[in-house]
């Protein structure tokens, strides 16, 4: 019986091996896995073995959106929101569609064989900070502004690149959002912070010439990816999900009235 639990809780012919001496072969250099590096591999390593991760991708249409925001950080240069970014309607979006979708502010819990849905909404910003990967989290998102929001953001994202964040302030997350945009990079597949059940990928804003109403015009798009947790939802879920999503950032008057 005790080999029977340890065969069905092992991953067949997983047999790791020690690295070939790669000085044999030329010159190399070797560092040691740092405190964030480390935590960032035991949990990414955590979530691609345990999770099975399913990805569902669309764009959303930003043109409107994109000229709201630059209209307002116009008008509100030297007050807060100057610097209003796309990241906080992104979030305010999410928000609404976690609390229609509760399954993608959910966990799994193997041992008790349960899913928990979390009533609270506390979205996970995910940083680079130069010396590794940290997820602040902006909590309360249902019950804040779109500029208390951004101001948040501001406010960890700067911390966290200063190595100033507090331990409390990176725990508690039920959904997270990765935004390479300002990077570059047209789209990406991210890896699920376990234990919540999805995360979203956002790609650059790039101006395409799509098909309106049978004509060819420029657009400005959002690609959109997310990777969710297939042991939670279903492909049919994450469809509605991105969907509405996309339907939403399309219209910032729909975005401000459903958020």
């Amino acid at each position: 019986a005790e080999f029977a639990a340890h065969a069905a809780s092992a991953i067949p012919f997983l047999d790791l091996e020690p690295l070939p001496d790669f000085a044999q072969f030329g010159p190399v250099e070797t560092e040691p896995l740092r405190s964030i590096r480390r935590k960032v591999a035991r949990k990414m390593v955590t979530s691609m073995l345990l999770v099975p991760h399913v990805a569902h991708m669309d764009e959303a249409d930003v043109t409107l959106l994109e000229e709201f925001r630059r209209t307002e950080r116009e008008r509100r240069k030297g007050r807060p929101g100057e610097r209003l970014t796309l990241l906080p309607f992104v979030v305010k979006a999410i928000t609404a569609g976690l609390r229609a979708t509760p399954a993608f502010n959910a966990s799994l819990d193997p041992f008790r064989e349960q899913i928990v849905f979390k009533k609270y909404y506390h979205i996970g910003i995910a940083c680079d900070t130069g010396k590794g990967l940290v997820v602040p989290v902006v909590r309360d998102t249902d019950r804040k502004s779109i500029i208390q929001i951004f101001s948040e953001i501001e406010d960890l994202a700067l911390r966290a690149r200063e190595g100033r964040l507090e331990p409390q302030e990176m725990r508690g997350g039920t959904f997270t959002i990765t935004n390479i945009g300002p990077l570059g990079g047209t789209a990406l597949i991210p890896a699920i912070n376990y234990p919540e059940v999805a995360i979203l990928g956002m790609g650059r804003v790039q101006e395409k010439p799509v098909v309106r109403d049978g004509q060819i015009v420029i657009r400005k798009i959002l690609p959109l990816t997310l990777a969710f947790d297939h042991r939670v939802a279903d492909g049919a879920d994450a469809a509605r999900f991105v969907g509405e999503l996309a339907r939403q950032l399309s219209d910032p008057n729909l975005l401000l009235l459903e958020t």
